[in-house]
């Protein structure tokens, strides 16, 4: 397969290397830090983790890459209109679209422009920290869950799968990908958005906190009964994995966090407005949720 990454950010950088690592054909969209990652390549540190791309295929256009088999996308969804101008070039008839991004209403973007049959989405379940361009530090996990946007599994879905699993990450594949969407949210919603609304904080800190760590579980809860508004079987017991999960986390930042500290757009609408505006549309009472976005939607506009 021939394959571009659309933002090469921290997901970017770790699940392209990854496959560059590996010796797949990938080749790099950037918008900035091309000369250092030319120079230096995409390194990845960390425990688990260590390994060097020396020579790395970036461009800062996407004519310069052409058409290609499997599109990684990585960007922020806050960034989704300027796909419009950086798929066109990579698309041939076949051209599989893989969003790698957070939130809900990030596969339908792309289906509305692109065509729904060339969509799949994939989950990543992974601490990263870039620290500079192509220069990525991995704190820990590192799967992927894919799976069709729309329809079952199928051919595709199995040799995308095939080449991270050759590339030494553990890919899973579902056939209710949407569902997945949700149960990732039962985690992404409180703890990314806690810890910003508490003052960046870091996740153990809201575990610490008693009423931190109610005002998380009942957010859970709340997200598991918006699921199930939307037809997807989540029950209590994801918000206890999650939070056993976040046990073992220390002291993490999450990637929302570091966004805000660093100036940048949050991604409101992907992660907290738009399930909020699906499960209210589904008849399910979404107070808590409802009163983390409007603050978070405050926080992001006065810094724009």
């Amino acid at each position: 397969m021939k394959i571009a990454v659309v933002g090469t950010g921290a997901i970017g950088s770790f699940y392209g290397g990854k496959l560059a690592h590996e010796g797949r054909d990938v080749h790099f969209l950037l918008r900035s830090g091309i000369a250092k990652i030319k120079r230096s390549g995409i390194r990845i540190r960390g425990q688990k983790e260590n390994f060097h791309v020396a020579r790395v295929q970036c461009y800062e256009t996407a004519d310069a890459i052409g058409p290609c088999d499997l599109v990684l996308i990585a960007l922020k969804a806050t960034n989704n209109e300027a796909l419009l101008q950086l798929i066109p070039p990579l698309l041939h008839q076949h051209t599989i679209l893989l969003t790698l991004q957070n939130g809900l209403g990030n596969e339908d973007f792309l289906a509305q422009h692109f065509g729904d049959d060339r969509v799949m989405g994939g989950l990543c379940f992974i601490c990263l920290s870039r620290i500079s361009p192509g220069l990525i530090e991995h704190l820990d996990y590192g799967h992927l869950i894919i799976g069709e946007f729309i329809g079952s599994l199928r051919a595709r879905t199995c040799a995308v799968a095939r080449e991270f699993q050759q590339s030494n990450v553990v890919c899973q594949m579902v056939d209710n990908l949407m569902e997945e969407r949700w149960r990732k949210l039962v985690w992404n919603i409180p703890f990314n958005g806690l810890t910003i609304a508490a003052g960046g904080i870091t996740t153990e800190e809201i575990l610490r906190e008693a009423s931190l760590h109610s005002a998380a579980l009942a957010l859970m809860n709340e997200i598991i009964e918006g699921a199930k508004s939307c037809g997807h079987n989540l029950t209590g017991d994801v918000a206890v994995e999650h939070m056993k999960r976040t046990e073992t986390m220390g002291a993490y930042k999450p990637s929302t966090l570091l966004d805000f500290e660093a100036g940048r757009a949050l991604e409101v609408e992907a992660i907290w407005g738009e399930p909020l505006r699906r499960a209210q549309a589904n008849g399910a009472a979404m107070p808590r949720l409802e009163q983390l976005y409007v603050l978070l939607k405050s926080l992001n506009a006065r810094r724009e």
